[in-house]
């Protein structure tokens, strides 16, 4: 995939934050990379969680998510999956965002996932 079908992939699996979480992201940037600065790395957040912050804080930097195209298309099965594991992405350093740590956000991941696996076995979807 091109650098710039994968950008596009990322801004449409934007989708993922719920509007009430996307409104609250502030001073923060999505950027795309190739690849990794070390193995096993789908995406990285590096700023202060939105839980650290003062108001009291003076003008900064923006904070940054990155989302690494290179590991995505490697682990994906197909299209639809590469989509998958985007989203999956996103949802979960948009979580280091708002403050949670590596433990919470699995814990959250796996919760999320239990509910979308039953929202998908209901009867009459699909």
């Amino acid at each position: 995939m091109s650098p710039r079908d994968f950008d596009r992939l990322v801004e449409e699996c934007m989708d993922v934050v719920p509007p009430r979480f996307r409104r609250l992201l502030r001073n923060v940037v999505f950027v795309v990379e190739p690849e990794p600065p070390r193995p096993g790395l789908l995406g990285l957040y590096e700023g202060r969680p939105l839980t650290e912050r003062s108001v009291s804080e003076p003008v900064r930097m923006p904070d940054q998510i990155t989302i690494f195209q290179g590991p995505h298309e490697r682990m994906a099965r197909d299209q639809e999956d590469l989509r998958r594991l985007v989203r999956e992405t996103i949802w979960h350093e948009v979580a280091h965002y708002f403050g949670m740590d590596e433990r919470q956000v699995l814990r959250a991941e796996s919760r999320r996932r239990r509910l979308l696996n039953r929202l998908r076995r209901r009867p009459g979807r699909g």
